[in-house]
């Protein structure tokens, strides 16, 4: 469903392109090719992976300061009846927000989706980009 490019990957994870590109290599990431030759990654996978990181606090490049915002991969999403849980991973800042299930299914927030968390105060707003 959603397809990133190495660079936007990296990005995501807060590594570089070349250990993207090793972790492909290697298997620990699944890429596919296009007609052109591009590489492309699954969100879903990708999603995965970055709780792989988080998790063991693996950090393989530099971070960057998002201040108030944070673009991130929709790891995790737990809707009931009038609420949805929304867990991202941006880098390897793990964001959870409470918002409406309404919002959550009109934003497509899924595993693998690209989305930016806005912060104030003690309240997360997630958005797409």
């Amino acid at each position: 469903m959603y397809k990133f490019k190495i660079g936007e990957a990296a990005q995501l994870l807060g590594v570089s392109t070349d250990t993207v590109r090793r972790w492909a290599d290697s298997g620990r990431l699944l890429i596919e090719r296009t007609e052109g030759g591009h590489r492309l990654i699954d969100g879903t996978d990708l999603a995965k992976l970055a709780q792989e990181i988080s998790d063991s606090n693996e950090q393989d490049g530099a971070t960057l300061s998002a201040r108030n915002r944070f673009t991130g991969l929709i790891t995790r999403v737990v809707a009931d009846g009038v609420m949805a849980q929304v867990e991202m991973q941006a880098g390897p800042h793990r964001v959870v927000s409470l918002i409406s299930a309404e919002a959550a299914k009109e934003l497509g927030l899924k595993p693998g989706a690209l989305a930016v968390a806005a912060v104030k105060a003690t309240n997360v707003v997630i958005e797409r980009p």
